[in-house]
């Protein structure tokens, strides 16, 4: 029996439950001594030494092999190859498995040499007996010795790409409907593997799209890609690579490998080693068969049965075979039939096109067409492809021809069937009239004045509302079936066809037999036979009726616009006179003691935005001077009249003495509840001649601005809320000392309001403007109207003021 140190039982681990046996609480011994212990020892040996025969058995069948190619190369029988491989083995001090791996390599060059080759050449690391070339030779016989592809996926797992970090393989099989079948797989759970056993065409998953685009597929991680697929919750964050298994230029499947954790970008060589791998996996996969599957059409019998399959087809098919260079890689396709109903584009009889190569016979179906490209693609994914209207381009005698077809390629097997139907340009003309007829509401005729036959199509039919089973309507009874008021009408065009013998046109109403009205255009012309005699006329009928009401709706709304175009023409001329008789734009000025006053008004120069800028210079009974400008918010009639009456009203309480605060206040009352709740901006001054100083308040409007001595500033801004905004307000009032030679501007926004910049830009541009010295108030205020850069196209008031 053996002792504890050789079965390994002296080693404490975990107890059934999770539990460590050399912390339990136990003698530490009894882990040792017991009995399911001393068995759990004894498997795990028993599994290393099982692993261990593997790997022993894997490294015989390599050195094997190298004594074979040795006997063959020296001429020897086996021991002295033996013997040979030895004493090289020796001198070169590397292991026995090394340098058999290196002499296959040198006798295959295949793609494993390759890799191999090019991994060790690009690394220091020296000879080891799990180096890459061992473990890729090792791979590739247990791949070739397995049976099935589940054992190739636990070769390909134990010796290459566990070394590689990799903790799990699955091998799919593309089946020839685009479905994906798991053929084998190692390190998955085995519940993982049943459910993932097949995958449905059109599901998108890692394999699927390395087999769609072809082309191997790295992930970092599997949830980057968004995409399920086997152990998708296993490994959530796990590395990902899923490479094409193909040969020949058929994918056979798809080998897929799983990491634990993130993948790191991985160098050319280890990219190269897993396109190897799954080079040996399509050696496995293109024998696999899944279930009810019928077998590859591969030999010549089959081939002929496709053939026959093909001749008993109503459309035009071409059955094509692979054509592989000496190294196995794809270079075209051969026509190898094609059937009876056959059409070439170019016109070539089909003795011609059959036995040719593709891209012989069709050279620019590498090209602009696309063609080859999607034989190809079938032929190596085994996935079907139609299209509708595909332009196929063949080239005759250097002379391009081309026609439309649809294409319909699907894969048999080892044969690819291509079938098309090339478009006929007649029917597909005829076709489009038919459609244009119909959208167009329009019906054909043509009537044989000789016989007195008379042809519709089936939308004529439909317009006169009559069954396609009925006589058609000859133009001489056509008056019958139309509005009395239109056989004038009718009767002219007749008259130009038939006696005059020219085309002519006529719109009337149609009076059909279920009652309804339709407005129809008819278009005809003569047929004049060899003689210059008339024996026919055809033409067309079409349903205008749309285009009818269409017009007639556009004609009354024409006249509505106008009718309100004319209105508010009307409106706004009258707005404009009554703002003109209360503010003329050109007023004589005011005389004040000791004071030059000039007041401007500009109109807007659109009538429809005329609006409520008002201004007044009195001078009151207390010898006061009464200044103020003033902007009622809108346009139009309602703005003007608001306009008035804030106005009158501020004449009239300027008579009661009040000071200008006082009086903002009252007419906030006022544009509150008595003009319907409009808001104003204002500004209110009282000038006292004596004293030489302004008592002012503002209600949201622009402070005046202060000209002296060539320089001009605003006055400070005060508190003051626009007019009608609340029931109540109070305004702020303050006073500004004048001098002599010094100028006031009161002015409303439309001097200075422009889209495309603030109000304080405008306010600095206004402030240099007013700075530039003028003869007189009126040249002044004249100037700054000029050199105005307001684009808003309202109207302004300026009031100005010179001290004297």
């Amino acid at each position: 029996m053996n002792s504890p140190e050789e079965t390994g039982a002296d080693v404490p681990g975990p107890t059934k439950d999770g539990t460590d046996a050399g912390r339990s609480g136990e003698p530490p011994g009894a882990a040792r001594t017991s009995p399911v212990g001393r068995l759990a020892a004894t498997v795990e040996r028993l599994r290393r030494e099982v692993r261990a025969a593997q790997a022993e058995a894997d490294g015989r069948a390599l050195i094997e092999l190298a004594k074979g190619i040795l006997v063959e190369r020296l001429g020897c029988g086996p021991a002295q190859a033996a013997r040979q491989l030895a004493e090289l083995a020796e001198q070169a001090k590397v292991p026995q498995l090394q340098l058999a791996v290196e002499i296959i390599n040198q006798a295959a060059d295949d793609r494993l040499s390759e890799v191999t080759s090019t991994f060790l050449s690009a690394t220091e690391q020296p000879p080891k007996e799990d180096a890459p070339a061992v473990r890729l030779r090792a791979a590739e016989s247990g791949a070739l010795a397995a049976g099935d592809s589940q054992a190739v996926a636990d070769s390909l797992l134990q010796h290459a790409l566990t070394p590689l970090g990799a903790v799990a393989v699955a091998i799919w099989a593309a089946d020839a409907d685009g479905s994906l079948s798991l053929a084998g797989s190692a390190g998955f759970s085995a519940g993982e593997a049943r459910r993932w056993r097949y995958v449905p065409p059109g599901v998108a998953t890692m394999a699927r799209r390395a087999l769609s685009d072809r082309t191997a597929q790295w992930a970092g991680s599997l949830a980057d890609t968004g995409l399920p697929s086997i152990g998708h919750a296993e490994h959530p964050d796990g590395g990902r690579v899923a490479v094409p298994a193909g040969s020949g230029g058929r994918i056979h499947g798809v080998l897929e490998i799983a990491w634990p954790s993130a993948l790191k970008p991985q160098p050319p060589q280890v990219v190269r080693q897993v396109e190897a791998l799954a080079e040996l996996c399509s050696h496995t996969l293109e024998t696999h068969a899944p279930p009810g599957d019928c077998a590859d059409v591969r030999g010549t019998a089959d081939v002929c049965e496709l053939i026959d399959l093909v001749d008993g087809l109503h459309d035009p098919a071409l059955v094509l075979v692979p054509q592989l260079d000496g190294q196995g890689r794809l270079t075209d396709f051969r026509i190898r039939h094609v059937n009876g109903r056959f059409l070439d584009p170019a016109g070539r009889p089909r003795g011609t096109v059959q036995g040719a190569l593709l891209l012989e016979a069709y050279p620019l179906a590498a090209g602009e067409s696309g063609l080859f490209q999607c034989v190809e693609r079938v032929y190596a994914t085994g996935e079907p492809f139609r299209a509708r209207r595909m332009d196929l381009t063949a080239l005759v005698d250097q002379v391009r021809l081309s026609a439309v077809a649809d294409i319909n390629i699907s894969r048999h097997g080892g044969t690819v069937l291509l079938i098309w139907r090339i478009e006929d340009e007649t029917a597909r003309l005829a076709s489009l009239l038919q459609h244009a007829q119909r959208l167009g509401r329009i019906g054909g005729f043509e009537e044989n004045l000789l016989t007195g036959e008379t042809i519709w199509n089936e939308t004529l039919f439909d317009l006169y509302g009559r069954s396609t089973s009925g006589a058609p309507v000859p133009l001489e009874e056509l008056a019958a079936h139309a509005h009395p008021d239109d056989a004038v009408t009718i009767g002219r065009f007749l008259r130009t066809v038939l006696h005059h013998r020219r085309p002519a046109s006529a719109a009337f109403r149609l009076q059909r037999p279920d009652g309804v009205t339709r407005h129809i255009r008819v278009v005809a012309e003569p047929v004049l036979d060899a003689d210059d005699r008339l024996f026919a006329v055809r033409g067309a009928y079409q349903d205008i009726s749309a285009q009818h009401w269409t017009e007639v709706a556009l004609a009354v709304t024409r006249d509505q616009l106008a009718h309100t175009e004319q209105q508010a023409h009307e409106r706004a001329r009258l707005t404009l006179q009554l703002q003109h008789a209360i503010m003329p734009p050109d007023r004589a000025p005011l005389r004040a003691p000791g004071l030059d006053v000039a007041v401007r008004y500009r109109p807007a120069e659109t009538e429809q935005l005329v609006g409520g800028d008002w201004y007044d210079a009195v001078v009151l009974s207390s010898g006061l001077v009464l200044l103020c400008v003033g902007d009622v918010a809108g346009h139009g009639m309602e703005a003007a009249t608001s306009m008035v009456v804030l106005r009158n009203a501020l004449r009239g309480l300027a008579v009661t003495g009040a000071g200008p605060g006082q009086l903002l206040s009252w007419l906030n009352i006022v544009a509150h509840h008595l003009t319907g709740g409009i808001t104003a901006t204002a500004v209110v001054g009282l000038y006292d001649p004596r004293r030489r100083v302004l008592r002012w308040a503002r209600a949201g409007h622009l402070s005046p601005v202060l000209v002296r001595d060539a320089d001009a500033t605003p006055l400070p801004l005060i508190k003051g809320i626009l007019l009608g905004a609340v029931p109540e307000a109070t305004f702020a009032e303050d006073e500004v000392q004048l001098e002599v030679d010094d100028t006031l501007l009161m002015y409303t926004d439309g001097l200075v309001e422009r889209r495309d910049r603030s109000v304080e830009v405008s306010l600095r541009q206004l402030l240099t403007a007013a700075r530039t010295t003028s003869g007189t108030l009126d040249h002044q205020l004249d100037r700054l109207l000029t050199y105005s850069r307001s684009d808003t196209d309202d109207d302004t008031c300026i009031v100005g003021i010179r001290v004297e």
